[in-house]
């Protein structure tokens, strides 16, 4: 999940967990890679450590005679945060002052290890797209680029599916999902979406519409992965999701 802060990534991202979950498509590992960090509290769980944390401890706290690569590994198994169906990792806090390379090589070779062991491995990305070269996910199967109902965010979700090519990231969708849609679209906004989808690589996924189900989830600060199946925005994503995985 990418696109400009503000969009919804995370409250899609915890929609897709339920997809998958309930399809069956399972092991799923969900990564937390916003700094705000708040995709547990969308599906029901605490977080008692990040991948922030571990890598910050790992240069001062490494006992002496142990690698810091078995350290790290050691300490990112303990951070899982398993549910049913599917585990949580949370990337939590952005690197601090001063490079610390060797750490994050080790975070992405450990990761790329972990994710063999889990069917479908998805990302909710920060504002920016750093976190994809950090987890060295140099292949993804499906980037959904996430919009408001804007034409400064539709412009934005372009810029993102060019910037995978100066990344050098190889994707085999690039999907564009404008989330919180009212009721009747503006015809300047379905026009602007229309120009981006001839001018891109982008695919339309589809309009996701405001909801008041998660408006009110939200406030009752309840999982979102209880919502009903025949919830609108429930109904509307399944078949964004069908199409595309």
């Amino acid at each position: 999940m990418a696109g400009k802060g503000g969009t919804g990534k995370t409250t899609l991202s915890a929609l897709l967990i339920k997809y998958l979950v309930e399809k069956g498509l399972t092991p799923v590992l969900a990564v937390d890679a916003d700094a705000n960090e708040n995709l547990n509290e969308l599906i029901g769980l605490s977080v008692e450590t990040s991948l922030g944390d571990i890598r910050e401890r790992m240069k001062t706290e490494t006992p002496p005679g142990m690698a810091k690569r078995d350290y790290m590994e050691m300490y990112i198994n303990r951070a899982i945060i398993e549910a049913s169906g599917f585990d949580l990792l949370v990337m939590g806090q952005p690197e601090g002052p001063g490079c610390y390379c060797m750490a994050n090589t080790i975070l992405a070779q450990v990761m790329e290890g972990l994710a063999r062991s889990y069917r479908y491995l998805i990302v909710d990305n920060e504002a920016g797209m750093e976190h994809l070269s950090r987890l060295n996910l140099r292949k993804i199967h499906t980037l959904f680029v996430v919009s408001d109902p804007s034409i400064r965010g539709i412009v934005t979700a372009a810029r993102i599916a060019d910037l995978t090519k100066a990344l050098k990231v190889e994707v085999r969708n690039k999907v564009l999902i404008v989330n919180r849609v009212p009721k009747d679209l503006p015809a300047a906004l379905e026009d602007q979406i229309q120009e981006v989808i001839q001018k891109t690589d982008l695919l339309f996924g589809g309009c996701v519409p405001a909801s008041d189900d998660i408006f009110q989830s939200e406030l009752r600060q309840e999982s979102l992965l209880k919502l009903p199946a025949n919830t609108d925005v429930v109904q509307v994503t399944k078949r964004i999701f069908d199409k595309f995985l």
